[in-house]
Order: C-alpha cells, then sequence, then structure tokens
C-alpha cells in the first residue's frame, strides 16, 4: 500500500511540476521576452532579399512584436527595411509573393503618416488590377497556390482600409473567391497548396496511406491570411460573411487535426509519416484560433485548450540561442525534412504573430 502511495505521489509532483514550468508560457513578461529574443536572433540572421515574401511573413511578425512589446530596437527594424527596400513591393507585378512585405508598410504608414511608405504599392496595386494575368495550366487563376492568401489579401484589404477606398476590397473579394473555387476541399474544409494535388487533377499526388495532401504551412498561410483581412474589414462589409465562414470550418477541422504535442505536422492527413511538429504552420495556427477567440468568432471553452497545447507546444521549439527550430525549409508540399537546427524567417514570423494574439487572451 506504502509503495502504491509513494508511486501515486510521485505522478503527482510530476503533473503538479510540469503544470508549473508550462505556467510560465502564459505570463505576459515571459511571452514578451521570448518574443524578443526570438526577433533578435532572427534580425542578426537575416535570409533572403527584405522584399521577398519570407520577410513579408517575418516582418508582419515584427509588427506585431513591436505592437506587443513597444521596443524600440523593432521600430528602428521596421523602418530600416522598408527604407532598404525603397517601401517598394518585390519585382513581380502580379506575383502575390511580391506584395506580402506591402502589408508591413502599410501598418508603419499608419503610424508614420508618411506617404512615401505606400505609394508605390498604390501604384503597383492600381496596375496589377489593370493589367491582365497571363494564366497558365497549372495557373489558371491569378492567385493559384494556396500560400498566396496570406500573402496578397491582407496587402490589399489593408490599403483599401486606409485610403477608404473599397476597389482594393472588391478586387481582393474576386480573386480570393477564385482561389477558393479553385482549391477548397469541401469535403475536408483544406485547400489544396495548388492543382497538382486536387484528386481531378490528371496525375493527384497523394500521401504514402493513400490520403489528400494537405501541405500544413499552406492552410497555416491561408488561416493566417484569413484573420488578417478580417482584422481589417469592417463589421457591416457586404462580404465579411465569407471570410467569418471560412475561418469557421478551418478552424473546426485545424483542431481535430492537432497532435498530442500540441503541434501539427507537415502533413494534416498522414501524420505518422512526418512525426515532428512543424514550427510554421502550427505558428499559423496558432496565431489565428487566438485571433478567433480574441475577437469572438470561436468559442472560447472549444478553443482555450487547443491553444493552450499549442503555445506551450510552440515554445518546446524554441532553441537556447533564441531561434525558431524545426521550420520546414522552403518548398510546395510537405516532403521536405527538417530538425531542431531548420529555421526559416517566416518561422520566427509566425511564431511572433502567435504570441501577440497568445498575450491577449485570459488565461
Amino acid at each position: 500500500m506504502r509503495k502504491i502511495l509513494s508511486f501515486f505521489m510521485l505522478v503527482m509532483f510530476a503533473v503538479t511540476l510540469n503544470a508549473q514550468n508550462t505556467e510560465k508560457f502564459f505570463k505576459p513578461r515571459y511571452i514578451k521576452k521570448t518574443m524578443n529574443k526570438a526577433a533578435k536572433w532572427q534580425l542578426k540572421n537575416p535570409k533572403h532579399e527584405l522584399y521577398d515574401w519570407t520577410n513579408g511573413a517575418f516582418y508582419a511578425g515584427i509588427f506585431a512584436a513591436y505592437e506587443t512589446t513597444g521596443s524600440k530596437r523593432l521600430w528602428k527594424a521596421l523602418i530600416a527595411m522598408g527604407e532598404s527596400n525603397e517601401w517598394k513591393p518585390g519585382p513581380r507585378l502580379q506575383h502575390a509573393d511580391d506584395h506580402a512585405i506591402c502589408q508591413t508598410y502599410i501598418d508603419i504608414y499608419r503610424i508614420e503618416k508618411d506617404e512615401k511608405m505606400i505609394e508605390p504599392f498604390k501604384e503597383a496595386a492600381d496596375q496589377i488590377m489593370s493589367t491582365p494575368y497571363k494564366t497558365g495550366e497549372i495557373r489558371p487563376i491569378t492567385w493559384w497556390w494556396c500560400d498566396a492568401l496570406f500573402m496578397a489579401p491582407p496587402a490589399f484589404v489593408k490599403l483599401g482600409v486606409t485610403l477608404d477606398e473599397d476597389k482594393y476590397l472588391e478586387f481582393n473579394d474576386r480573386l480570393f473567391k477564385e482561389t477558393y473555387d479553385l482549391l477548397f476541399d469541401k469535403d475536408e474544409n483544406l485547400y489544396a497548396r495548388d492543382m497538382k494535388y486536387k484528386t481531378d487533377w490528371k496525375e493527384p499526388i497523394r500521401e504514402k496511406n493513400g490520403e489528400k495532401i494537405f501541405w500544413s504551412r499552406g492552410n497555416g498561410w491561408v488561416m493566417g491570411g484569413l484573420v488578417r483581412v478580417l482584422d481589417e474589414l469592417p463589421a457591416d462589409y457586404k462580404n465579411r460573411a465569407f471570410y467569418e465562414n471560412q475561418l469557421l470550418k478551418m478552424a473546426e477541422t485545424i483542431k481535430s487535426l492537432q497532435q498530442d504535442d500540441g503541434l501539427w505536422r507537415a502533413s494534416l492527413l498522414d501524420p505518422k509519416s512526418y512525426p515532428g511538429g512543424e514550427a510554421s504552420g502550427s505558428g499559423f495556427y496558432t496565431y489565428a484560433l487566438a485571433w478567433g477567440v480574441n475577437n469572438g468568432l470561436l468559442d472560447k471553452a472549444e478553443y482555450k485548450p487547443v491553444i493552450e497545447k499549442a503555445w506551450i507546444g510552440l515554445n518546446g521549439l524554441i532553441q537556447p540561442d533564441g531561434h525558431v527550430g524545426w521550420t520546414q525549409p522552403i518548398g510546395a508540399d510537405p516532403r521536405a525534412n527538417f530538425s531542431n537546427d531548420s529555421w526559416e524567417v517566416y518561422g520566427t514570423g509566425a511564431f511572433l504573430l502567435a504570441g501577440s494574439e497568445v498575450i491577449k487572451m485570459d488565461w
């Protein structure tokens, strides 16, 4: 009997100790400290052209971290990035990847009120809207891959709201709906990465277990883009319900696919083939779900435990030097290998965005 009681007390002690160790992750001071640590490491270890889509996600996170922490160092980094880019989008006029960085230009402009910060994107946006897109077999529409829904929609919506010009919102509505019609799987409530991953493609690619391939990071980008659009749209905007319904459907599916460690695998429907939790997809899901709860679109009782597990899991990916490990490298599907040493700027961006919403929740 004593042995049984001793074992029971040992288990309870371990559970209590673990709870104490993870409880710190939800304290505002700890969240800010960890966000600053991750941001500092990433700023010291730059990668890619500053206008690149990867940095579009990273600097969206840096701006969120600045708003959360008030760090002057982060603000200086934001201004330096914009000045280095001359506040221009990337060089490809109609490619959504080259519009992602403009989200941050607009956020900075709203504080600084300096026209040079948004004028280049406004000029490009007007040209984009008047230039027919050259389509192809895999590219039948302008935003033909699902991650494009993070890159361009928030930039166009932010521009339209800032300038009070609905034409940019309506342009986004049209192109977003095209992507939805092309890539959204209504049975799974997830997005195929592009045409090659649809079941009606001539040679659809499938996972080892026979399931459809739904790339975690790609769907994370979509959910991140959705909440960034919803954060901007007026409550009475005519098409707001379309975006809200998207978030509700995807959130329900994503909740059901969370793994025991709180994270999501690189391929959502074949988690056993990808044993490690992936940082960028998991970070964007945490961000989107927390935003949904904070803004009353997702039920708190239902989603708070999901977010709690996810945030604990994400903190477990932070390496001692501050970099966000277990981030899948650049690619177009789940199959690229990654480890604790694998990092990318968008992994850090996703973590910072997640922290900016988690800190607002009532723990």
